[in-house]
């Protein structure tokens, strides 16, 4: 009996030694299990045009991320002054955000000063390439991808809807600041596209919100019968001002971005703005999942939209042409 009674006792010792390792085991299980999970941190650099941000977060939505769940967004607003940018840029880099994304050019720029480490996602309304952001659109080679939305390349696409609906177009007050870095090339490129079209420029410079008005009397006084826009920050903060100038001064003009027309200009082309910040969100979830910015392919536009402002013509005595009208994406009665 005492050999049967020992033999048992060490079966027993045996079952709970298993027993309790097991328990310990899943207790580390469990614990592990419960620790909280890092989740990507986003630094949002932004000169602050608000109208945007749905596209973007509406994207992060569509791929199954929800803000303070499973992604943190450290959002940094220049407020339209752009003196700010460097500054903010610099603060996401001391919180060693996971990558940057900076949909704005004079944003883009700001963010590329502050790190070359940082994974950045942007946008580029002029060639990616020519601009420094990037080595090339296939392989962009540094710690910069994203979108570019090549407005430069619409040009000659704006200059054709103005002489459709201006009868006899042949002088075109260019609205620019030839102290932004891509002006003079801009505008040269401008030229170019409008030699085959017939059509001569009058320069109306803008430096600052208070040459706007001086801008357009040099246009009337060049006797411009329509107007275009070059882009840059200056331009798209005072967009509601110009619509208004151009209303007065009876100068049927176009935009590269419906925000104007939305804010009573009269016509606008290009890419879809909303659709290239949804699109960024891509370029979000691909960099949190491993992959590189230097081996992600910089995207083109693929929507364009043509928008028409019936208002606007109305209030200057123009009449779009039915030909023109058909062709529109939206318009605003």
């Amino acid at each position: 009996m005492k050999v049967i009674s020992s033999q048992w006792s060490g079966v027993s010792k045996s079952a709970f030694v298993f027993a309790l390792c097991a328990m310990l085991f899943m207790l580390c299980v469990s614990a592990e299990a419960q620790q909280p999970t890092k989740i990507p941190r986003i630094g949002w650099l932004t000169l602050g045009y608000p109208a945007r941000s749905e596209g973007f977060r509406q994207g992060l939505r569509e791929l199954g991320y929800v803000e303070g769940k499973n992604i943190a967004i450290e959002l940094r607003n220049a407020e339209a002054k752009q003196d700010r940018l460097p500054g903010l840029g610099a603060e996401l880099v001391r919180l060693k955000v996971d990558l940057i994304v900076a949909l704005e050019p004079p944003a883009a720029r700001a963010a590329m000063n502050a790190t070359k480490t940082i994974p950045i996602v942007m946008r580029s309304t002029d060639d990616p390439v020519e601009a420094g952001f990037v080595a090339s659109l296939a392989r962009p080679g540094g710690n910069v991808t994203g979108l570019s939305s090549i407005s430069g390349e619409l040009y000659g696409k704006r200059l054709e809807l103005l002489k459709e609906v201006v009868p006899k177009l042949s002088r075109v007050a260019v609205l620019w600041n030839p102290d932004f870095p891509s002006g003079p090339q801009n505008f040269k490129e401008m030229e170019a596209e409008a030699k085959p079209l017939g059509i001569q420029f009058r320069s109306s410079e803008a430096r600052s919100a208070a040459d706007f008005d001086g801008a357009f009397r040099a246009a009337v006084k060049g006797r411009a019968q329509a107007l275009i826009t070059l882009r840059n920050p200056l331009i798209v903060n005072q967009r509601q001002r110009i619509a208004e100038l151009a209303a007065k001064n009876r100068l049927p003009a176009i935009y590269d971005d419906r925000e104007f027309v939305e804010t009573g200009g009269l016509m606008s082309y290009g890419a879809n703005l909303e659709d290239l910040y949804r699109r960024a969100a891509i370029y979000v979830d691909k960099i949190v999942k491993g992959a590189k910015p230097a081996e992600l392919p910089v995207e083109q536009p693929t929507k364009f939209e043509f928008i028409v402002n019936l208002k606007a013509a109305k209030q200057i005595g123009l009449t779009i042409p039915p030909n023109v009208l058909a062709r529109a994406d939206k318009v605003i009665k």
